[in-house]
């Protein structure tokens, strides 16, 4: 799923190249669909909705076989043992098959994840992406990762260890904040363009741009 349109990406694209021009940091940015599938987190709801079910049957038979024998015209079984362990499982089966394909609807399935579970997973997906793309990439190891995960509403600066021992995380939050602010007013683009300038700034008080200082790392916006 693409987010932005070509122009759109040259405005980002255009401020990496505008802030590296003080600097000599390398500013690498991605924007993401999402940071995870969350997989697991629909199998455990499912799991806990289905266990839940049969947990009420188990406790509360009647209400539940009342409601059955209504179906079946109103006569009333006697239920044996046998029968009752088949209600019992097969409550549990259609209460997980119809959570899990409730959660198909993406919206409820990232609703329902926790927030401390989104924010995990979009900081371990920023942390393998700086890995691979920025880590240890540049001469001085001078690499700074700009993260938007779209789906779960977060962001993520990541920085090579040098500049992470001379820049205090509060100084991120200050560049994620002003970037955020556009991007809720939906100006995505313009956003990502903010916390590149917020970012180069930083930098080039820590790190100015040398005379032989090369551009290591691509300019243009990642969107995976």
């Amino acid at each position: 799923m693409s987010y932005l349109t070509e122009e759109q990406h040259e405005i980002v694209s255009n401020a990496v190249r505008e802030a590296e021009l003080t600097t000599s940091g390398e500013i690498v940015t991605v924007l993401a669909d999402r940071s995870d599938g969350y997989t697991d987190v629909a199998l455990w709801w499912a799991i806990a909705g289905s266990f839940t079910i049969m947990s009420l049957f188990a406790a509360l038979p009647q209400p539940f076989l009342d409601f059955w024998d209504s179906l079946s015209g109103g006569w009333r079984d006697e239920w044996s043992i046998g029968q009752l362990a088949s209600m019992t499982i097969a409550l549990g089966l259609i209460v997980f098959i119809a959570i899990m394909l409730f959660q198909m609807w993406q919206p409820l399935k990232f609703f329902a994840v926790p927030n401390p579970v989104k924010t995990t997973r979009v900081h371990e997906q920023a942390i393998k992406h700086f890995k691979v793309g920025a880590e240890r990439r540049t001469h001085g190891r001078t690499g700074v990762l700009i993260y938007l995960s779209m789906s779960e509403h977060r962001a993520e600066i990541v920085a090579d260890e040098p500049i992470a021992a001379k820049v205090s995380p509060e100084v991120w939050g200050e560049a994620m904040g002003d970037m955020l602010v556009e991007i809720k007013a939906g100006r995505i683009a313009e956003g990502m363009a903010v916390g590149v300038r917020d970012v180069g700034f930083v930098l080039s008080q820590h790190f100015p741009r040398a005379k032989d200082d090369e551009n290591e790392l691509p300019d243009r916006l990642i969107e995976v």
